[in-house]
């Protein structure tokens, strides 16, 4: 059995929260409750002719591709949202290739109108680039010019979009097994495994069974946008689910079973089909290891052929005789430069946006950055076991760590990063990448010289070769460091032996002023040289890595 359901519609740009409080007050709109959590917005809007409209709003930030990718294939309308100033961007261009894979109908929202540089026939114009036709050029893409600072055209955004789902005549089969789409999962200390769902067919209700990916629960309570208990969530409303035995990914597909029994079967097929998949890619794995291996063994023993038994024995045993006397735990910090990492977020899509943006690290040469687990929940002893034992850094988003946690962490010196905001975490982990790096060494020049003489006198039993110099820059300082420059290459680096002004011995040479200098008696000058002062300073080195924030 069909019946007329809810429009499900997802922002592919987010409105500010502002525009959300703004279509709370509308006069048109009687009310607009929200679900928002830390990545998505998840709310209903209630319209006065009895209409109900659900979005799902993403970030626009390019760490939450994934995201925004997973939210059209849920959605029935997407609308876009475009700033009147600033036209297509890449992750408008990226939403519409999404629009298109999944075969969504688009709602142009051309945000900022209020603003004296908005252009919104410029954006429409840029838009036709990319297969976005608006009505006005004879296309079927409706476009409402918006300001959600202001509130202005919200309602009428929202009459658009109840328009073009009349005209998509959205219905759902509310009888039959529950299928749905988790959109959010995340550990809730009170809770335990809490799922935020958007229902697709059937009726949940209370002790239903429910399979995603390698997990399954058995519903214990729901909740609506607002909090508040409920025993039933029909088709395109969101839900919050308890029940969960372990906690589900965000996009994993919700089935409704049977029976306990069912769940058992469904989630042990699962695991089985992904561990031989993983068993197939780990021996392709393997094998081209193996063969690795066998050609750089093939060539050793050609390399060897020459040689008697005898002298093979004693080039393998040189070989390898630096690694046989490291200890175990020498051996892993042979190599200094890495920086191991721990990730904690408060659910699943926080943590998938972070490690979305570590894939785009590129400067393992410099660094190299090992995540050796991340998950969900406040910061653990397992965490701070797993930082001990490889030397690492716990990295929490929106997590807690107690007070127990903080005296442990603080006695094993291992450092707890805490961040509510996704780019002053990634900053955060930029420093600690650079503050690994070795300091690179700058030369400050102090002084320049030109040689205008060359003389000797004699030491000793030598004669020590001696420039005549002008101070042309700077002055020259007997502690610091000098090189010898000759038609712009460097003939030689290191101290001076002798500085005197006429035959007085001194410190420091002035500009303007004459003097003689020797280097290394066996330095030999030439008229024209170039004596630099200059003294070395250490400076820390920045990661090259930049992340797009």
């Amino acid at each position: 059995m069909t019946a007329k359901r809810t429009g499900l519609k997802t922002y592919a740009s987010h409105l500010r929260e502002q525009s959300l409080k703004t279509l709370q007050v509308s006069s048109q709109i009687k009310s607009c409750e929200m679900l928002i959590y830390k990545i998505h917005h998840l709310f209903t809007v209630h319209l006065s002719s009895g209409e109900k409209i659900t979005f799902l709003d993403t970030p626009g930030h390019a760490a939450f591709s994934a995201m925004r990718a997973r939210g059209t294939y849920v959605t029935d309308i997407i609308i876009l949202v475009v700033a009147a100033e600033d036209g297509v961007m890449q992750q408008t261009i990226e939403s519409i290739e999404h629009a298109k894979n999944a075969g969504v109908p688009l709602v142009l929202a051309i945000n900022k109108c209020d603003k004296p540089e908005a252009d919104p026939e410029r954006v429409k114009k840029e838009l036709l680039a990319h297969d976005v036709v608006c009505e006005e050029f004879g296309g079927d893409v409706q476009a409402v010019n918006i300001s959600a600072l202001k509130g202005d055209n919200l309602t009428i955004l929202a009459e658009a979009t109840v328009a073009l789902a009349e005209m998509l005549e959205l219905k759902a089969d509310y009888t039959g097994l529950v299928e749905g789409t988790i959109i959010e999962s995340r550990k809730d200390k009170g809770k335990g495994p809490v799922t935020t769902a958007i229902i697709q067919r059937g009726t949940l209700r209370k002790g239903c069974v429910l399979v995603a990916g390698k997990t399954w629960a058995k519903v214990r309570f729901m909740f609506d946008e607002n909090g508040k208990a409920v025993d039933a969530a029909s088709p395109s409303i969101p839900v919050e689910i308890m029940g969960w035995k372990e906690v589900p990914s965000a996009g994993d597909e919700i089935l409704e079973v049977e029976s306990e029994q069912r769940a058992h079967e469904v989630v042990a097929w699962r695991t089985y089909v992904e561990q031989q998949e993983k068993m197939k890619k780990d021996g392709e794995v393997i094998e081209v290891k193996q063969k690795e291996h066998r050609m750089e063994y093939e060539k050793k023993q050609q390399n060897l052929a020459h040689l008697t038994w005898r002298q093979r024995k004693a080039a393998l045993y040189k070989a390898s005789k630096h690694l046989m006397l490291l200890k175990p735990k020498e051996r892993a910090e042979t190599d200094k430069n890495v920086l191991s990492i721990i990730i904690k977020g408060d659910v699943d899509g926080s943590v998938e946006a972070i490690l979305n943006v570590l894939d785009s690290y590129d400067a393992d040469d410099e660094c190299k950055l090992d995540v050796v687990h991340f998950g969900m929940g406040d910061i653990s002893e397992t965490d701070l076991n797993l930082a001990e034992t490889f030397n690492g850094v716990v990295y929490g988003f929106s997590v807690k760590a107690n007070e127990t946690i903080k005296k442990m962490a603080a006695k094993k010196g291992i450092k707890i990063k805490l961040h509510n905001i996704i780019y002053k975490l990634i900053e955060d982990l930029k420093d600690e990448l650079s503050s690994r790096l070795p300091p690179s060494v700058v030369e400050n020049t102090i002084g320049e010289a030109s040689v205008l003489d060359i003389f000797s006198v004699t030491v000793g039993k030598s004669k020590v070769p001696v420039a005549g110099c002008r101070v042309q820059k700077g002055q020259l300082d007997k502690k610091m460091k000098f090189k010898l420059i000759r038609k712009g290459n460097v003939i030689w680096k290191g101290s001076l032996s002798s500085l005197k002004h006429h035959k007085d011995d001194v410190q420091v040479i002035k500009t303007g002023m004459d003097c003689g200098l020797s280097l290394d008696k066996h330095v030999e000058f030439n008229i024209g040289d170039e004596i630099i002062c200059y003294e070395e300073k250490e400076i820390q080195q920045t990661t090259s890595w930049n992340p797009g924030f």
